[in-house]
């Protein structure tokens, strides 16, 4: 029919065939597309030729040249706009990237003395530029007699840039006619790598050449300065590009502000925003990208309203931007507003980033009814297209032990589940304690036709340790080996956890040695459970063992780790292991609470001179150190009757802290407080009571001396 018409009537065969094709969806066979092709081409609309071939190779897909070919070569030989067709057909297959298809296509045209164009040469030279099939090309258009366009020395020195060969590229320049177009990509490549002091010699060369650069060369170079950190040079490049008549564009002030963003400058971020909406440029993406980064939400807010007023209007995503970073700084009820304003007051349909983050946010604030309401809404306006929601609510609920609300909202759901789904429902019923329910959801997962993850079993695992059943954590870990799915750190992490609870260290340790495969390699964080569990066993010779184990593996335990052990050797260990232990955490840094922990030890042991030692390298240390830090030591030395060192300390609080004074019976008073909130003595005192025998007094008077 298609074939028929197009005899009497162009545009009814033009009208009939993408009706049925795009009101329909009627997929037509070959011949109507080439019957088409040819009309077009007959009518000189070369740029509707161009997406029509270049949508109908896509659909036919790769290696379809040769079945295309025939057809061309059997059926429409005669027709006037063969040539035409034949080399835009090449040219498609070039843009699609279907590069064989494509040569196929130029080898049958040379066949036929079918003359391609310099813009299918050109297509052909961008496909081929990263091989040395690009010189081919490039002979056969000199052998062709056609004359090259300006595009076209500019795709062969890209090409060898992009082989990493400057010099024959810049050669290739010379020995050709310079243009701005070849000029400019020299720049670029320059800039890529790093090399801003070429491409600017590479700028000064057009001048010489009689050229004059245009926009695209300056931004080039503003860019690699901008990146580079050279700003000041890069400013002084727009002022020339001005001075030289030309206007800096949006790309001009987004790389500027962009390397002002790099350096940390969100001042200088700014005025480029500000001078963009002061000439009428809409800031795009990228600026209000950064402008989110910079933290200052007030004027990234006011940029949003400076833009509509400037008669521009604000996309969804640059709403999405913005709510989601709110969203990740916890300002949840800012981003909602913004959310509503957007779809109230400002008729603009949230994107599936916005949905996300506010939901997220929800649940993650613990306003769960809120997120409902949200996800309720959603689903209502059919806009639940997007299985990661559902996955929200879902952990949300989980999280919360509500496991019927979570199940409820699983089957709301049309969208296939994912593992993710599954595992935060097998979550909630581990969290509610239904294990064997929990377990059940394993086949679900089988059901449709998912894989359970390692997540899926070291959940489970988890749960039937707390509750001690350690023979249903075995039978799991046999069910992930028979199954395939591989054990992780965790997975070994978890059942060390589980054993542990057992207060069978020592066997626990054994049974874990020998299920543990050969090619396993312990991390931190296996030896870090275990470490933790000998020291609330008060097993330290145990912790030492493996501590010198982690060191022949080369591998250190985490921080808070590092303060457990130490606090396990000050209290059911070795002193002197622990001063050994906290000797080496000085490669590490220490922590406040380390010197706390083995000042409070020497306390107890009696160890008076080392502790007040301890005490003041802790304040030379630059560690902030309260007045309750002092009092809780001076309440040590009291209970030892330590005369001499409580006076020592409370001459160190009345040194560091101006404006303290002693008090005989309940210890420390700071009168700029209580003068400040309007308390009582009673109320702004910190407690230190103190029992020194009969000298007392006269101690507490001597440092009343020297406070005044």
């Amino acid at each position: 029919m298609v074939e028929k018409l197009s005899v009497e009537n162009y545009e009814s065969t033009l009208e009939f065939f993408f009706l049925l094709r795009n009101d329909y969806g009627f997929k037509h066979s070959n011949v109507p597309h080439i019957v088409v092709a040819h009309i077009l081409a007959k009518k000189q609309r070369f740029r509707a030729l161009k997406f029509h071939l270049q949508h109908f190779v896509q659909q036919e897909g790769s290696g379809s040249s040769h079945s295309i070919c025939e057809l061309l070569l059997c059926r429409f030989q005669k027709w006037d706009s063969n040539h035409a067709v034949w080399d835009v057909l090449a040219s498609a297959y070039s843009r699609c990237q279907m590069v064989d298809d494509a040569l196929f296509v130029f080898a049958k045209m040379k066949d036929f003395n079918i003359q391609a164009s310099i813009i299918t040469y050109n297509n052909f030279l961008y496909s081929l530029r990263h091989t040395d099939n690009i010189w081919d090309i490039y002979d056969d258009i000199k052998a062709s007699g056609i004359n090259p366009s300006e595009y076209t020395n500019s795709i062969i020195i890209d090409g060898m840039c992009k082989q990493f060969l400057m010099q024959k590229a810049v050669d290739f320049l010379l020995e050709s006619e310079p243009c701005v177009v070849s000029i400019n990509t020299l720049m670029s490549s320059s800039c890529k790598m790093g090399s801003t002091n070429v491409a600017k010699s590479f700028f000064c060369m057009m001048f010489k050449c009689g050229l004059h650069p245009n926009v695209y060369s300056y931004n080039i170079l503003i860019h690699g300065l901008s990146v580079a950190g050279a700003m000041e040079e890069a400013l002084e490049f727009t002022d020339d590009m001005e001075k030289h008549g030309l206007e800096p564009n949006q790309v001009t002030y987004n790389v500027l502000a962009k390397g002002f963003h790099l350096l940390g400058m969100m001042n200088g971020v700014w005025k480029f925003v500000n001078e963009m909406l002061h000439k009428g440029i809409n800031p795009d993406i990228f600026t209000c990208t950064i402008s989110c980064k910079s933290g200052r939400f007030g004027e990234s807010l006011n940029l949003f309203h400076e833009i509509e007023s400037s008669g521009h209007k604000p996309d969804p995503i640059m709403y999405s931007i913005l709510i989601r970073s709110l969203c990740k700084r916890g300002l949840v009820e800012m981003a909602f507003q913004l959310y509503k304003d957007m779809l109230c007051c400002k008729r603009i349909l949230p994107n599936i980033v916005a949905h996300r983050f506010i939901l997220k946010s929800f649940c993650e604030k613990g306003y769960i009814c809120e997120a409902r309401v949200l996800f309720d809404a959603l689903i209502n306006c059919d806009l639940m297209d997007d299985v990661f929601l559902g996955n929200i609510m879902i952990d949300g609920y989980a999280k919360l032990g509500d496991i019927g609300e979570a199940v409820q909202v699983y089957e709301l759901i049309t969208i296939m589940p994912t593992i993710v789904t599954f595992n935060s429902l097998i979550y909630g019923f581990c969290k509610a304690r239904k294990l064997d329910d929990a377990r059940k959801w394993v086949d679900t997962i089988y059901a449709h036709r998912l894989i359970p993850s390692s997540r899926t079993y070291t959940t489970l695992m988890d749960a039937y340790g707390e509750e001690g059943k350690m023979e249903a954590v075995f039978e799991l870990l046999e069910e992930m080996k028979a199954r395939g799915i591989e054990q992780t750190h965790v997975t070994y992490t978890v059942i060390i956890k589980c054993l542990c609870k057992r207060r069978q260290m020592h066997e626990s340790v054994r049974i874990l040695k020998g299920m543990l495969p050969d090619d396993f390699q312990p991390d931190e964080v296996f030896y870090n459970t275990i470490i933790k569990n000998l020291c609330e066993a008060r097993d330290m010779k145990g912790v030492s063992q493996l501590h010198k184990e982690m060191a022949v593996h080369k591998l250190q335990p985490s921080r808070v780790m590092y303060n457990i052990i130490l606090n396990g050797l000050c209290t059911h260990g070795d002193l002197k292991d622990a001063e050994e232990l906290f000797s080496t955490l000085q490669d590490v840094g220490l922590m406040k609470c380390d010197y706390t922990i083995l000042i409070k030890a020497h306390c107890a042991k009696g160890s008076v001179h080392e502790a007040v030692v301890l005490f003041q390298k802790m304040i030379e240390k630059g560690f902030e150190i309260s007045i309750r830090d002092y009092s809780a030591v001076i309440n040590s030395f009291s209970r030892i009757r330590d005369r001499n060192s409580v006076f020592q300390l409370s001459s160190l609080i009345i040194k560091w802290y101006p404006g303290t004074y002693p008090d005989r019976v309940t210890g420390f008073v700071n009168t700029s407080t209580v003068q400040t909130a309007g308390l009582d003595l009673s109320q702004a005192t910190i407690s230190v009571q103190i029992n020194l025998g009969k000298h007392a007094d006269r101690d507490w008077d001597g440092l009343m001396s020297i406070c005044c």
